[in-house]
């Protein structure tokens, strides 16, 4: 855009048209009808070409004014509706949001998510949920939370709800420092060892199985089923086992040593990460300014299409 063209030529431009009179319209700006006018002819010359006609009829618009005046009008809508939302936020109390984050989410991309919130509208009171992906959507459609951040789930789990797609995103074989099977990473030797195991209402289940199968690896014998971060962490630091879990859930440990990536294909394992909401709900102002803080984040963390498997 032509960085000329500022506001007041809009507001110029939009107000004659509705006012099918310049006198008119320099009193509804405050202006006199000189300004006006001039202000006018700025932005015909910034756009190069004339937009309106006057004559003794009134206000007329050019073909190049009629197509212009819809962009005009769009573009000081969209800025009155970021301004209130704003104002709204500077209101004690008047803005809430109910999130609900999958564990690779709650782990990775909300922290970074509430400080940005905190930076553009500091009084939005932030509820944060976090459980599975069928736990967290059931609360969806109860009306219980307002949106929900994490992987897309099976066809007849996203019923009713609509998915926005953020970045995608693998699932991580991860094991403590100093591991036998660090010597010779074959995903073939888990059997060796425990795994921890999704769940089967875990929404990356479906993608390990299917790289198991591609490497005809039989599901582990001596496995324990949970998608829970808290318990996978600790345990997997204590002992020998081996833990299937979205990267996003041990980004920072793996970043920090304490946990080890294996360095195997995991590409059959990447899967879509969003926002889901009722198909039905209306955007809120809250809901705005929480979705542009988590794409800024996105950004910040270096998330943008997909999650490196280097994390």
């Amino acid at each position: 855009m032509d960085r000329r063209i500022k506001i007041r030529h809009l507001q110029a431009f939009t107000e004659i048209v509705r006012r099918n009179s310049m006198k008119q319209a320099a009193k509804r700006m405050f202006l006199t009808q000189p300004a006006i006018s001039r202000t006018l002819s700025e932005l015909e010359e910034i756009v190069g070409a004339q937009l309106l006609t006057r004559d003794r009829g009134g206000i007329g618009l050019t073909p190049q004014g009629e197509f212009f005046l819809n962009y005009a009008q769009t573009s000081l809508s969209a800025l009155e509706q970021g301004l209130a939302g704003i104002e709204q936020a500077g209101r004690e109390g008047a803005m809430q949001l109910r999130v609900g984050a999958l564990p690779s989410v709650a782990a990775r991309l909300m922290p970074e998510a509430v400080s940005e919130v905190a930076r553009i509208a500091a009084e939005l009171r932030l509820t944060i949920a976090d459980g599975s992906h069928g736990h967290l959507t059931g609360m969806l459609r109860a009306g219980q939370l307002d949106l929900v951040i994490g992987r897309l789930g099976e066809p007849e789990t996203m019923r009713d709800l609509s998915f926005t797609q953020l970045y995608l995103e693998e699932v991580a074989v991860v094991v403590r420092p100093g591991h036998p099977i660090l010597d010779d990473p074959d995903l073939r030797r888990i059997v060796d060892w425990p795994v921890i195991y999704p769940a089967p209402w875990a929404a990356i289940r479906p993608f390990v199985e299917r790289m198991l199968i591609t490497h005809q690896v039989p599901m582990p014998p001596r496995r324990i089923e949970t998608v829970s971060g808290a318990f996978g962490r600790v345990h997997t630091r204590r002992s020998d086992a081996v833990w299937f879990i979205s990267a996003g859930v041990v980004a920072r440990e793996v970043a920090e040593g304490l946990l080890v990536r294996l360095p195997i294909a995991t590409d059959l394992t990447e899967g879509p990460v969003g926002l889901m909401r009722r198909a039905d709900a209306p955007e809120s102002a809250a809901s705005q300014i929480f979705v542009q803080a988590v794409r800024r984040s996105i950004e910040l963390l270096g998330l943008s299409d997909r999650d490196s498997a280097a994390d």
